[in-house]
């Protein structure tokens, strides 16, 4: 099939289908887990906190069970090596050193080595041409947050000695959490679990060479820990992350504390998301953020369905009140106790193991929005919730004008630090919130309006000279640097555009860098050449839809836009395109496929099923309002 012999009708139909792919896709209760890739990190990870488990208990019965998961995750390591000796971070991910050094550590540490002399043998290779320790040191520069637990968890192994260890200050951990900042930690915000136990561990081999260091850490071990278990979920999960909780539970291990409370809950965490064929995944779901992404992305075509359905007509019906009402149910009214976040933000999971941030916080905000056509009324509640994460996300922007993840001003470190992506996607929130949720008060209102001029200016400021931006939590493993200024140039494309920037200088340069890099096929990935994709394809079509959206509703706008920066006919010709390159990706069945373009925390790269799915629906429901 050629995309030329794809018609209006056919990419229409190519969107329903996608539409109805997706709320397909919706969990028992109504709304979206989605499920994330299997990790191989993941899953040398909680192999290594498991094998030290065995050793350490003195049960039977735990040694047994524990011992099976420790076999099952070695046989799917095995199973899933690469060709060249390594392992990638997914099973569609090509080959790093970083994974790599994690599944060769557990391999060499089993007592069951002798059947895996050659996954051991290999994975030396690729590790000694890679560049071993430097390697992974290098990888990670000046940000200790990952480099470090993996060498940790390699010196457990006894293939890296304690003295390549870099030690982490765990008792910084006992100041005031309001001091953070000020001490300068050499982890991200989010890593502080992993500072206080990965720092006790190598303090416990390393010993310090001076004496008041030594005392004070030795005084800070007992305060530390108390921090530890204060910040641990009850289930045990740390950010619901696999690798994080592994790390913390393997160095607590090897400190010789079994019975401790935070090594048993993490345990029971770590034996608890096994998949049945023995690997780990790198967190346990993305429900609350793959829900707003599928609201947004369907629009008003959540409630739809065939009109002689009674029964799914009624379901369609009440689907929006019962994705609203969850939605509402997930905004915590509380001080994190792990960031010290204030009330009024949404996490990324429903599980006790999240923390609240600025990409999922505006989701929500814009999900909630989406959820009330244009002529509805907010309820009160709604009203409330919106206005406190407004709040929220006023109180996180950086000096600078940018929002971060998590924290705001913690430090300098990636996750850290204000992004491109987060920024623009609060803009497209406080600016639809200042729309269309009555009874603002004017000084939030007034605030409000000024922080999007400083976000403005932070996006102005942070554009590369090639017109693109590069976003914090996505990339390309084929692109120079892991970059991915596809996904970024989309999402601000998309901001700006909603907020009525469209005709400003940064956001048509942007456009036709997009429009320049579109692929001869008519997709697009992280760069013009590489093979296209679902995702990338989806999300560049949603913000140039955004533009001609824009431009049909004000015919000024339309002439000073697109006579200024791209013809009007070009920017149809590549929608259009894009559109059908997408319709026969549904035709084919290939509409589904994943690729892994995302980041997670420390560079980690995972792919979501559902993604393909909801950046297309986004990018063809996009589309079919400029068609109309």
């Amino acid at each position: 099939m050629t995309q030329t012999s794809i018609s209006h009708a056919d990419i229409l139909e190519a969107s329903d289908r996608v539409n109805a792919l997706l709320l397909s896709k919706r969990n028992a209760h109504g709304w979206w887990t989605g499920r994330l890739s299997t990790s191989a990190l993941s899953t040398a990870t909680a192999v290594m906190a498991l094998d030290k488990a065995v050793a350490a208990t003195k049960d039977e019965a735990q040694r047994l069970r524990w011992q099976k998961l420790v076999d099952g995750g070695l046989k799917w390591l095995a199973e899933h090596q690469n060709s060249d000796g390594g392992w990638g971070d997914t099973v569609l991910s090509i080959s790093n050193i970083s994974t790599t050094m994690l599944a060769h550590a557990v391999f060499r540490v089993s007592e069951r080595a002798t059947p895996w002399d050659v996954v051991i043998e290999t994975s030396a290779a690729y590790i000694a041409e890679a560049g071993g320790v430097e390697a992974v040191v290098k990888r990670y520069g000046k940000d200790r947050t990952f480099s470090v637990p993996i060498l940790t968890h390699c010196a457990l192994a006894g293939i890296v000695e304690w003295k390549n260890v870099i030690p982490l200050p765990f008792e910084l951990a006992c100041v005031p959490h309001r001091l953070y900042a000020a001490v300068r930690m050499p982890v991200v915000s989010y890593a502080l679990p992993a500072l206080i136990a990965i720092g006790q561990v190598i303090f416990k081999h390393q010993g310090h060479w001076n004496p008041v260091m030594r005392c004070i850490r030795r005084k800070a071990i007992a305060p530390s820990l108390r921090v530890l278990e204060s910040i641990q979920p009850p289930h045990g999960g740390f950010l619901e992350a696999t690798p994080l909780t592994s790390f913390v539970c393997m160095s607590l291990l090897g400190c010789e504390l079994f019975d401790h409370v935070v090594t048993q809950r993490c345990l029971l965490f770590i034996e608890a998301s096994v998949r049945d064929d023995g690997s780990w995944p790198i967190d346990t779901n993305l429900t609350t953020w793959v829900t707003t992404l599928s609201v947004n992305a369907l629009g008003e075509r959540l409630g739809v369905s065939p009109p002689c359905d009674q029964e799914r007509t009624r379901r369609a019906d009440a689907l929006p009140l019962t994705i609203r009402s969850w939605l509402l149910s997930q905004q915590y009214r509380q001080i994190h106790p792990y960031t010290h976040a204030a009330p009024g933000g949404w996490s990324w999971t429903d599980l006790p193991g999240g923390v609240p941030d600025a990409d999922d916080t505006p989701g929500a905000m814009l999900a909630l929005m989406n959820l009330r056509g244009q002529d509805e009324v907010f309820s009160p509640e709604e009203v409330s919730s919106l206005s406190e994460a407004a709040l929220w996300l006023l109180d996180l922007q950086n000096r600078d004008g940018g929002w971060p993840t998590f924290c705001r001003g913690w430090g300098t470190l990636p996750f850290d630090r204000s992004s491109c992506d987060l920024t623009a996607h609060a803009l497209r929130a406080l600016d639809l919130w200042l729309k269309r949720v009555p009874g603002t008060e004017t000084t939030l209102k007034v605030r409000s309006e000024r922080s999007t001029k400083r976000g403005i200016r932070f996006l102005q400021n942070a554009q590369r000279s090639d017109g693109t931006w590069l976003p914090l939590w996505f990339g390309q493993q084929f692109n120079k640097d892991d970059e991915n200024p596809l996904y970024g140039t989309s999402r601000v494309v998309l901001a700006l555009s909603m907020i009525g920037e469209e005709s400003s200088d940064c956001c048509q340069k942007a456009v036709r860098w997009i429009q320049d890099n579109q692929n001869d096929d008519g997709g697009w990935s992280a760069r013009r050449g590489l093979e296209s994709s679902v995702e990338e394809t989806g999300l560049a079509l949603d913000s140039l839809a955004s533009i001609t959206q824009r431009s049909g509703r004000d015919a000024r706008t339309s002439r000073r836009v697109l006579s200024t920066t791209v013809p009007d006919a070009l920017l149809s010709n590549a929608t259009e395109r894009a559109a059908q390159w997408l319709a026969v990706r549904v035709k084919e069945g290939t509409i589904d496929q994943p690729t892994p373009i995302g980041f997670y925390f420390a560079r980690l790269w995972y792919f979501e099923d559902l993604y393909p799915i909801i950046f297309a629906a986004a990018g063809l429901n996009r589309w079919r309002t400029t068609v109309r």
